[in-house]
């Protein structure tokens, strides 16, 4: 990745930029270089991993470290514990601090993939918990809940919104998110010289209520503030405005453990022509030229999907390395391959982790035949019908096109002695597992 010079520029070409809280941003960033400053994101630990929609901020804060600023990343241990109402409809479940705990230890394990914390701009991660664990509630009252009015609170979007939700409404302990947020951006001011906050553009409210207490408490103090800025980027949004990174077996995330680098790979590739080329603008590094090609592939060669080959690729490769990715596309070849056999058990699993399955004993295997196997499974409902499947040329075994209707299995028919791939038609996969006795 070669270093970014003008970030801003570059950040605005990509559709990154939604809203800036003052102009002169472009030009303090654009100076990475010459005058770097730091710049922080926070992530809340609502679980032990992040999601891809986490990608946005991960991402940006490198592009920033590329172009020289100095980055830091927020994991809420202390905001975690009360929720973040920001484009939420109702309030999110308490975690308990162990929870959080754990939460906040697989969180740093993400971020510390992404950015680097060597050399003159090293990244810092911090636990905002660290900072509010010895602060009691008439301490953070007076000196932090004066600088307020309800009023000023009231009329931000976050609040707003809620505010007007009947059913659901706004607990005061979320009332109470923008002052917490608000002074992390102070305490950051303060001990680490940092003077841009980022987020996505539900935050706009929170990263705002920062800028106006830490003017307000150099004010109190009859000192002058360091200019303070805030950036916020549009909320990543699939097509129809549903949120990005959900599918119906849940959020991909940015761990193998919860979601495998296969799923994830898949995932990408099967993305849309018409969300396509945003996503690569937001989470690549690929030069928006780069990316100009690709869209115009999408007008000549739609047939070949390039931009979304070239999507999973490079999304592949940074949350998961080189060879993750080989293998995912190793597996994905092989899908509709003869080489299914090749592939390990782990990686058949992952191929396979949404396709239905059925379980049999080891001990069943010499005695079943083709037809038998395909009514256990449920791909044909009788012996007939699956006769007339396999002398249509439409049945399939480890990708092998069957055609005797007295087939009979043998172990060495099973991929890693334990594994059958049956297929019905183009699509209709069922995975076969021989369990031993």
């Amino acid at each position: 990745m070669k270093p970014i010079s003008k970030v801003f520029e570059d950040l605005e070409a990509r559709g990154i930029v939604y809203q800036v809280t003052d102009p002169q941003l472009k030009n303090i960033l654009d100076q990475g270089a010459e005058k770097p400053v730091t710049v922080y994101v926070g992530f809340d630990p609502t679980a032990d991993s992040l999601h891809i929609g986490s990608l946005m901020g991960l991402v940006t804060l490198k592009r920033l470290q590329m172009a020289g600023h100095r980055p830091i990343a927020i994991v809420g241990g202390a905001t975690g514990m009360i929720g973040d109402p920001s484009g939420k409809s109702q309030e999110r479940q308490l975690l308990d601090q162990e929870q959080i705990a754990r939460n906040v230890k697989g969180i740093t394990r993400v971020v510390q993939k992404f950015l680097s914390f060597e050399g003159p701009n090293a990244a810092v991660l911090l636990d905002n918990y660290s900072w509010f664990k010895e602060m009691n509630m008439i301490q953070f009252l007076r000196d932090v809940g004066k600088h307020f009015t309800v009023n000023y609170m009231v009329a931000k979007e976050s609040v707003r919104a809620r505010l007007e939700d009947r059913e659901h409404g706004l607990s005061y302990t979320e009332f109470t998110y923008m002052l917490l947020q608000a002074y992390d951006f102070y305490i950051l001011n303060q001990k680490h010289g940092c003077n841009v906050q980022m987020g996505g553009a539900d935050q706009w409210g929170n990263i705002t209520a920062g800028n106006e207490l830490i003017r307000r408490m150099h004010a109190q103090r009859g000192e002058e503030s360091q200019q303070v800025f805030g950036l916020t980027w549009p909320l990543v949004t699939k097509a129809d405005g549903t949120k990005f990174g959900k599918t119906e077996s849940g959020a991909v995330w940015l761990t193998s453990d919860r979601t495998s680098p296969y799923q994830f790979f898949q995932f990408l590739i099967r993305t849309s022509d018409e969300e396509v080329i945003k996503l690569l603008k937001y989470f690549t590094f690929l030069s928006v030229e780069q990316i100009q090609e690709l869209e115009q592939s999408l007008k000549t060669t739609p047939e070949k999907r390039l931009a979304q080959a070239a999507l999973a690729r490079e999304l592949t490769v940074l949350v998961h390395g080189e060879l993750e990715y080989q293998k995912a596309v190793k597996a994905s070849e092989a899908l509709f391959s003869h080489e299914i056999g090749q592939l390990d058990a782990q990686t058949l699993l992952e191929v396979f982790a949404d396709a239905p399955s059925t379980v049999c004993q080891g001990s069943d295997l010499s005695q079943m035949t083709l037809l038998d196997l395909l009514v256990r499974t449920g791909l044909c409902s009788s012996k007939g019908e699956a006769k007339k499947d396999i002398q249509g040329g439409g049945i399939y075994m480890n990708n092998l096109r069957m055609s005797d209707i007295a087939f009979k299995f043998s172990s060495e028919h099973l991929i890693g002695g334990q594994y059958l791939v049956l297929r019905k038609g183009k699509k209709n996969h069922h995975l076969v597992v021989f369990q031993a006795a």
